[in-house]
């Protein structure tokens, strides 16, 4: 499958309260990865995919939060993308401590503001498939916030750009 293209994107949640009866509880932390197992399923209703590895810290989030987004990273995002899916990476608040984040306004998840697009979603099927969790999410919310450049790309285990 590494012979496959596909565009890379940045899946991001917000995990909820510890407390969420206490007002002064800390609030749950951002939580993001990259991801190229991504896909638009429906134009009605809007439906999108993301494939994530069952067990992992997004797969356990989103099983819990229904809430969630999706940047579509740009060529001259290589180093968001790369952030995040470091494998021993540093703590999801290390790697959004410097970036530049915008609230969603349906989830309350970091968006990127220069992607190509932002999505915000909420889950509506969870499929399980293999070693691999089908999240199907409907899009509550959708903006084009660039149009600068072209798609980041992944082939054949690097990122890449069209051109």
């Amino acid at each position: 499958m590494s012979r496959l293209a596909a565009g890379v994107v940045l899946v991001t949640a917000q995990e909820p309260p510890l407390d969420p009866d206490d007002p002064y509880a800390p609030g749950g932390e951002d939580a993001g990865m990259t991801a190229t197992a991504f896909m638009s399923v429906s134009l009605d209703p809007p439906l999108v995919l993301v494939s994530l590895r069952t067990g992992s810290r997004m797969d356990d989030l989103l099983d819990e939060q229904p809430l969630w987004a999706v940047s579509v990273l740009a060529e001259h995002q290589r180093q968001i993308a790369g952030r995040f899916a470091m494998k021993g990476r540093v703590s999801d608040r290390l790697l959004f401590a410097d970036l530049a984040c915008d609230r969603g306004e349906a989830t309350g998840a970091p968006l990127i503001p220069d992607a190509l697009a932002t999505l915000e979603c909420r889950t509506e099927q969870r499929v399980e498939a293999g070693d691999h969790t089908l999240v199907i999410g409907r899009v509550l919310t959708a903006r084009i916030p660039s149009t600068e450049g072209g798609p980041l790309l992944y082939y054949r285990g690097r990122y890449r750009h069209l051109g």
